[in-house]
């Protein structure tokens, strides 16, 4: 697992970028975390930076919505998903157990 922050350190509405290969950004939406592949499928933009409403994040480039909890593009540009990442949280740390590594584009 991977230590990203204080869980205090993320406040609703926003994102943290962990920068590992490929890159996961840590979203709290709604009190609620989860973890995405950072980079939209799409076009590369990093989805840490867009912007979150519910269980979506909108990517900065070209508006693509992505479901935080699946992953799934929730409208155009973006057809392929991102992959999911599970979050745990242990002692007051947000830590991520990356997905192992699959093709998302089938």
């Amino acid at each position: 697992m991977i230590p990203v922050c204080r869980l205090e350190d993320l406040p609703e509405g926003e994102s943290v970028r962990v920068g590992t290969t490929p890159p996961i950004a840590v979203f709290n939406a709604g009190g609620e975390l989860y973890a995405i592949d950072d980079t939209c499928s799409h076009q590369d933009a990093s989805l840490s930076e867009g912007w979150v409403e519910d269980c979506r994040v909108e990517c900065p480039l070209h508006g693509a919505s992505f479901d935080l909890r699946t992953g799934q593009p929730t409208c155009l540009p973006a057809r392929r998903p991102v992959r999911t990442h599970q979050v745990v949280v242990a002692d007051g740390v947000i830590h991520v157990r990356p997905a192992a590594h699959e093709d998302t584009a089938a």
